[in-house]
């Protein structure tokens, strides 16, 4: 799939009023950030996701390498952090973490991924986890009883206790029916796949988030590591560096948040290293249209 230039420039017509882009000033590339539609506050574009990474059970070892990957995560500047009752032990290793680190500023992005009569106590349970008042975001995980739970959340942020909506899926899986519910519903957030190589948003769903006012959300940016190990070895282009992108995920998450659409990335990782390199991917220069497509036809000629 290719962006069009009509839908690429649709999608940067709508959301051009509330995207904070990256500029210059003396020299010095300002880190990027993006606005919630809905509400007009400014998100980091990178945060941080934890399916896998963070389910390391009740081991303290492996938990406080978690906190210390928030700790780095925190410290360069992020804020969301997305989640899910699927995790496994994931909510504990964060609630574990958030602790130890004084409880700092978090974007909460949660799910609901049970059956429909389950949904409030399993949102109290992923609550108490996380050690939270409330969490900022709770999202209907992979559709699941999709219909009850989305009116449950709308009535909890009617009421307060949440303070924004939306809907999830991965790997293209029931387009149709998540366009759908996109149209008819008032979502704050819809979450999805989206990559250099993995580009069929690019078609229907980023536009249309765009046009209906929808903050996006991008998981397996990498593919859920499979892309950057398949580029292992391969040299970054020299007109990497017009972009200040130093590795391939940097190059990967810029081609990423350089879509008007896009509101936030959520690579998951279990080293500092990595959280600080993704959260650097978002300064410096974003491509353009033409650029985007040199940098797709590098990737799939390698």
């Amino acid at each position: 799939m290719r962006l069009t230039r009509r839908s690429f420039v649709t999608a940067a017509t709508v959301a051009a009023a509330t995207a904070v882009v990256p500029s210059r000033t003396l020299g010095a590339a300002v880190p990027l950030a993006r606005a919630i539609p809905s509400s007009g506050e400014t998100m980091p574009a990178v945060g941080l996701g934890t399916w896998i990474t963070f389910n390391v059970g009740d081991d303290h070892v492996l938990r406080d390498e978690c906190t210390a990957v928030m700790d780095a995560f925190f410290e360069a500047g992020g804020k969301m952090i997305d989640c899910s009752p699927m995790y496994g032990s994931s909510q504990a290793a964060i609630g574990y973490g958030l602790k130890k680190l004084g409880y700092p500023k978090v974007f909460s992005a949660e799910k609901v991924w049970t059956s429909a009569e389950n949904g409030e106590d399993q949102i109290e349970r992923s609550r108490t986890f996380w050690g939270v008042p409330r969490f900022d975001l709770l999202q209907v995980h992979n559709l699941q009883d999709w219909e009850q739970h989305l009116a449950m959340l709308l009535d909890m942020k009617a009421a307060g206790h949440v303070r924004y909506v939306g809907i999830t899926t991965s790997e293209g899986r029931r387009d149709d029916l998540f366009e759908e519910i996109m149209r008819k519903h008032p979502l704050d957030f819809v979450q999805f796949t989206y990559n250099i190589v993995d580009r069929e948003a690019e078609e229907r769903l980023l536009p249309l988030a765009a046009e209906r006012g929808i903050a996006v959300i991008v998981n397996r940016p990498f593919q859920q590591g499979a892309l950057t190990r398949r580029l292992e070895g391969e040299k970054l282009p020299q007109w990497a560096a017009e972009l200040r992108a130093g590795t391939w995920a940097q190059f990967i998450l810029k081609f990423i948040l350089s879509h008007p659409a896009v509101t936030v990335a959520i690579p998951a990782t279990t080293r500092v290293d990595h959280v600080r390199e993704n959260l650097a991917a978002a300064s410096g220069y974003l491509p353009d249209e033409a650029t985007r497509e040199r940098m797709a036809a590098l990737i799939r000629d390698l």
